[in-house]
């Protein structure tokens, strides 16, 4: 049996407490616990506490700064379970404190993963270029249930869906416009896929992009790749070899014959 002998408070952390015992050898420091927990057990000079009562108010402590951490860690953003679960495992909480934390988290709904998932699609659909398979990935990476983030991903219509990946892809196509008008819509078809967009999307968004090749802005490019073609080929090839080179880079790129031959008229010399 020890008595409680002294109660300080911290300097730097003013909000917790050192709680001093005496065992009969004299005082000395026993242990430190947050105001709530002394509020709680009503710990005040000269009460008498046994050993088994001593470790239980440093375990109540110990799981109060836990759950403090889970609640500071919620207040910059939502989290899944399984990130608070991490969290709190790069903290180095008790595995069975961890529990009763997420367990506490949930029945006070500051932990949702159906409410997060369907939070973080709507941010992605806000802020990002990602599409709804993409984002489906997000959420199962952060530990989201397949069944919850598909339910989450519904709220992604194919409206929405269109009306961003045709602006990606009009932005994409003028990025590229030293490319072929072929290559140009191969890149655009590729990176909707990579972005996470469904094919029907992609398909109707294909479908609305320019059918036609600008024929100026079509030289312009053909020139433009078989310069750098050229300039790469000519140490190494001439004459019939060199025009094979240059015109096999340039189909590869997706032009023409009639533009391929109309720059190895022009450009290459025999």
């Amino acid at each position: 049996m020890a008595k409680l002998t002294r109660i300080t408070t911290q300097k730097k952390h003013k909000s917790r407490y050192n709680i001093f015992l005496d065992h009969g050898k004299g005082e000395e420091y026993g242990f430190s616990v947050d105001e709530d927990v002394l509020i709680e057990h009503r710990l005040q000079k000269n009460m008498d506490l046994d050993e088994a009562t001593i470790q239980a108010l440093i375990q109540t402590d110990t799981l109060h700064k836990s759950y403090t951490l889970a609640i500071n860690y919620l207040s910059y953003r939502m989290r899944s379970e399984k990130e608070m679960r991490d969290y709190l495992k790069g903290k180095e909480t008790d595995p069975e404190h961890i529990d009763e934390i997420v367990t506490r988290l949930k029945n006070d709904r500051l932990i949702d993963d159906q409410e997060f998932a369907n939070s973080l699609v709507r941010t992605r659909m806000m802020t990002s270029s990602k599409g709804p398979l993409l984002v489906k990935k997000d959420l199962l990476e952060k530990g989201v249930a397949a069944p919850k983030a598909e339910a989450a991903i519904l709220q992604y219509s194919f409206d929405q869906q269109y009306e961003k990946a045709l602006k990606f892809a009009k932005k994409k196509l003028k990025n590229d416009g030293r490319k072929s008008h072929r290559q140009q819509i191969q890149n655009v078809h590729q990176t909707l896929m990579q972005k996470g967009f469904q094919g029907d999307v992609i398909q109707e968004v294909l479908a609305n992009l320019p059918e036609e090749e600008d024929e100026d802005a079509e030289w312009e490019a053909v020139v433009y790749q078989g310069e750098k073609l050229l300039r790469k080929f000519q140490s190494k090839a001439e004459g019939y070899e060199l025009k094979q080179k240059v015109k096999s880079g340039l189909y590869r790129k997706g032009f023409t014959f009639d533009l391929i031959d109309r720059f190895i008229d022009e450009y290459v010399e025999v």
